[in-house]
C-alpha cells in the first residue's frame, strides 16, 4: 500500500492574542495564501503525473486543507477526524494502513504528519518536521514474511 502525505501549502497566520486558547473554528478557517496556492499547484501537478487514478484522497475539514486538494482536480473526501487536532491512529484509521488495495493520499496537518511517518518508519512517534505543501511518499511491502515501510520519495514544493 503507497500512503502519500501532503501538508497543506503555505496559510494565513492565526493571529492569537497572548494567553488566548487555540480557536478550532478561527483556525478551521485560514485560507491559504497566494504563495500557498503557486505551492499546490506546482506540487499538484507533480503529483498528478504520479498517482494513480485509483488514488483515495482524504483531506482534513480545514479550509487550507480543502483549498490544497483542490488544486489537484480530482475528486476528494472531507474526513473530519484528521482535523489539527487529530491522532496518529486517528489518519492511520481514515487510511485503513496498512491493509487498503488503493493508495491513499491525505492532505492534513503537522505536527500529526510528522509524527506519523516517524512512527511509520521508525516504529516511534518523534516530532518530525514536514514542510509546509510537501509530499512525503511511504510504500507498506512485505519481504520475506515481514511487513516494511519505504521511503519513496520527500518532495518539498520549491523542488518541483
Amino acid at each position: 500500500m503507497d500512503l502519500i502525505l501532503w501538508r497543506h501549502a503555505q496559510a494565513v497566520m492565526l493571529e492569537e492574542a497572548q494567553g488566548t486558547a487555540f480557536d478550532l473554528p478561527r483556525d478551521l478557517a485560514r485560507a491559504l495564501t497566494p504563495k500557498g496556492e503557486r505551492q499546490a499547484a506546482r506540487m499538484a501537478e507533480w503529483l498528478n503525473q504520479r498517482l494513480p487514478d485509483t488514488t483515495r484522497i482524504l483531506a482534513s475539514p480545514a479550509r487550507r486543507t480543502q483549498q490544497t486538494a483542490e488544486a489537484l482536480g480530482r475528486r476528494f473526501r472531507t474526513v473530519d477526524s484528521i482535523n489539527p487536532l487529530a491522532s496518529v491512529d486517528d489518519l492511520l484509521v481514515a487510511a485503513r494502513w496498512p491493509d487498503a488495495r488503493e493508495p491513499v493520499l491525505i492532505v492534513g496537518h503537522q505536527p500529526t504528519l510528522g509524527l506519523l511517518a516517524a512512527r511509520l518508519l521508525t516504529g516511534q512517534d518523534a516530532p518530525w518536521s514536514v514542510r509546509k505543501g510537501a509530499v512525503w511518499w511511504l510504500r507498506s511491502r512485505e519481504r520475506e514474511g515481514d511487513q516494511q515501510v519505504v521511503l519513496h520519495a520527500v518532495v518539498p514544493p520549491d523542488l518541483v
